[in-house]
Order: C-alpha cells, then structure tokens, then sequence
C-alpha cells in the first residue's frame, strides 16, 4: 500500500481527489515518478500505473505532466485527455502551473526540493496545481495561477482553498545573495547566515497568496521540509542532486 501526504481541508469533499507521494523501498528508484531525469523508462512508467491504481477513483482518470521549466507559464487543460504520463514527448511545454475545470483529468507536479502548490475552487470547481522554484516563486507564479483562475473560470478568491506541499523549508535552503535579493521584500522569509541566507520558499508563497486575497484560514500549509524528511520525500540539495523525484497531483472527481 502506498502511502499518500494529504491536506485535511481537501479530504472534506468527496467530489475531489489529490495525493503527495513519498518514497517507497518497496518500488523501483524508491516510487519516483520522474521520467526525464534517466532512469530507466519502463520502471518509471510502471511506478505512475501504480500511482494510478492508488487512486481509488470511480472514473477513468487522464493524467496530465508538464515539461517543468523554473517558469511563470500557466496553462488551461480543456480536454480530457492524458498528456505526459507515458512518454515526455507530449508533455505540456514549457510550463510550470496547470488549471482545468474538466473532471477526471489529473493535474500533476513533479518536485524534490521546490514548492509543490494545490489549489481548488469548490464553488466554480476549478483546480489548479503550481510547481514553484526560487525562479517561479519570483516571478510570481502562483499570484498569476490565481488571476488565471479569475478570468478564465470566474473564480472567486475567497473561495480558494490551497495545500502547500512538502518543500525544502527555511531551515535547510541555504543560497547566495545573488538569489535571496529577490525576495528582500520579504524580509521574515530569510534569515543571514554569514555571507549566506535560509531562504523559506513556502513562506514566501504563502505571502504572496495572502497578497492575491486568498483566506489564510484556507491555506494549509504541510510544515514538512523535504530535507529534514528525506527518509519520507526526495530531496535534491539534500541527496546531492538526487535524480528521484515525488507528485503532487488534484482532481475533480
């Protein structure tokens, strides 16, 4: 049996389904999903039809992947059709956040250090799932997942409720000034270590949600750094860039 990290306030609605996974000896590469990091194919392929089976949905499921990039590209999925599940050539280019309002159709990312974020509109039913890195997180990906969510679907922020995923956390990012300096407007986000900074990604997301007029009462935060639970998450700063890779993934069910 594998096992899920799950957000409490999502579990509350039957009609939605979403998973984190963790790692599993019990599985090739320890249940990584990653496709485009090497291993080999078929073992990576058969982990995901194993996710799938996990998921215990009463509908065919089409899953769809994006080509992460370290973008602020966010793309709306309309059709129900699988995309970037067994092969990375019909992957989602270029993009790192995906939004639908197509039941069935699995939104997922791909992380081992940066931010996964799910997010889900129960009134519109609208999900949305954001791959966050330093680089997103700078340009604002998750405020522009948001506004993609407004315009196209008609969402209301008020009604937004988002999980903010295992993540490396404050205490184990350690990066220069070069990359802390776009984020001094945040200063409860870092802390100075020497010439260095601890930088807290998820924090900074969460801030920039509030900013978006999302509820803090409806952001859930994990408080789980993938570094601190490498036993449990991959973590590429902390399993010296480390090629495993776990999903977050929502859908309307």
């Amino acid at each position: 049996m594998l096992d899920f990290y799950r957000f409490k306030h999502f579990q509350k609605y039957n009609t939605l389904l979403h998973a984190v996974t963790t790692k599993s000896t019990l599985y090739p590469y320890t249940f990584s999903l990653a496709l485009h990091t090497g291993e080999d194919e078929k073992s990576i392929i058969t982990n995901r039809q194993t996710l799938a089976t996990h998921l215990k949905s009463h509908n065919p499921l089409h899953f769809v992947v994006a080509q992460q990039t370290h973008s602020s590209h966010v793309k709306v999925i309309s059709a129900k059709k699988t995309q970037g599940w067994t092969s990375l050539t019909d992957a989602i280019e270029d993009c790192d956040a995906l939004v639908t309002n197509v039941p069935h159709v699995v939104l997922n990312i791909l992380t081992a250090d940066c931010v996964p974020i799910l997010l889900f509109d129960p009134v519109q039913r609208v999900v949305a799932a954001v791959h966050a890195g330093w680089k997103g997180t700078q340009e604002n990906i998750v405020q522009k997942t948001v506004e993609k969510m407004q315009v196209t679907f008609g969402v209301n922020t008020k009604d937004i409720l988002v999980g903010i995923a295992p993540s490396i956390g404050g205490c184990c990012y350690e990066v220069g000034e070069d990359v802390a300096e776009h984020f001094f407007d945040y200063p409860e986000s870092f802390t100075k270590k020497g010439e260095k900074y601890m930088l807290d990604l998820p924090t900074i997301n969460k801030m920039q949600l509030l900013q978006s007029s999302i509820q803090e009462k409806h952001i859930e935060m994990s408080n789980m750094c993938t570094a601190c639970e490498v036993a449990r998450f991959f973590s590429y700063r902390k399993e010296h860039r480390c090629s495993g890779r776990f999903m977050s993934m929502i859908t309307l069910d």
